[in-house]
Formats: structure tokens, C-alpha cells, sequence
């Protein structure tokens, strides 16, 4: 009587760790970042003496991308444009906008995890967070919204 009750304990357990290691990966992965209007603009704010970094960030960006295989990732690349204003905010920051016209439903728009999906070695996500990091002051602001009136059509 006491293996099959040994049995059914080691059994419950390993479920139970296996359960927990399941979660700890969920909870360690990064958010998903998407949008839901038609039309978004996203914008960050960089010092001054890192829009050197930032444009490292956006190349990166580009090239994963690029690279990844995916119909939507080659969608977002298709959509996504990056402006930076002309003129310093008044804090001397520079302002980048990221235009992304057509908005990939439900793709995940998040920086990081673009770059980390095209790109799994640790020491390459390593230098490439740590110039992200390094690089934007702040999210600013995000505006998403649906396309009210087109007078190209």
C-alpha cells in the first residue's frame, strides 16, 4: 500500500514543479506591445548626446525585422516609419515619432522583443538593451486612433 502512495506523491510533486517552472517562464516573459487603431503614432525621447545609440536601436530594429520570417513581421516592416523632429523639447531631449500606418493587428510592436526574437544570443540582447536603456529618456506619448477621413480616396 505504501508505494502506490510514495508513487502518487513523487508524481504530484514533479507535476507541481513542472507547473511552477511553467508559470516563472510566463511571468519572465516580456509584454506584448500592440496597438488597435488604425494609424499609431509612438513617440521617445532621447538625450542629446545618444541619438547616435537610439539610431543603433532603430538599425537594429530594421534588421530583425528583416530577418524574422514571419508575414507579420515583414507587415509592421512594410508600416513603420520614424520621423525625428527638428527642434529639441525644452528640456534639450530629441523627439523620435514611430508611424506605424497600416497597424498589424494583434502583432507585437514591443522594440525588445523584435530584436530578441530575430537575434536569441544573451550577449548580443545584452549590448542591444543596455543601448536601448542607455539611449531613451522616456516613452512620451502614444496615440492610436481610427482613420476618420481619408482625401486620398
Amino acid at each position: 500500500m505504501r508505494r502506490p502512495f510514495g508513487s502518487l506523491l513523487a508524481a504530484m510533486l514533479v507535476t507541481l514543479l513542472c507547473v511552477q517552472h511553467a508559470q516563472a517562464q510566463q511571468a519572465a516573459a516580456p509584454p506584448k506591445v500592440t496597438f488597435t487603431g488604425d494609424i499609431v503614432l509612438w513617440a521617445f525621447t532621447v538625450a542629446p548626446d545618444k541619438t547616435a545609440d537610439y539610431e543603433q536601436v532603430l538599425a537594429k530594429l530594421k534588421a530583425a525585422l528583416q530577418k524574422l520570417e514571419t508575414p507579420e513581421a515583414k507587415q509592421q516592416l512594410a508600416g513603420w516609419k520614424i520621423i525625428k523632429n527638428s527642434a529639441a523639447q525644452p528640456d534639450g531631449s530629441i523627439l523620435y515619432i514611430h508611424v506605424l500606418s497600416p497597424v498589424v493587428k494583434d502583432a507585437d510592436y514591443s522594440i525588445t522583443n523584435i530584436v530578441y526574437a530575430a537575434f536569441p544570443d544573451n550577449k548580443e540582447r545584452t549590448a542591444f538593451y543596455e543601448l536601448y536603456k542607455g539611449s531613451v529618456k522616456a516613452a512620451f506619448f502614444t496615440i492610436q486612433a481610427p482613420i476618420v477621413a481619408d482625401f486620398s480616396k
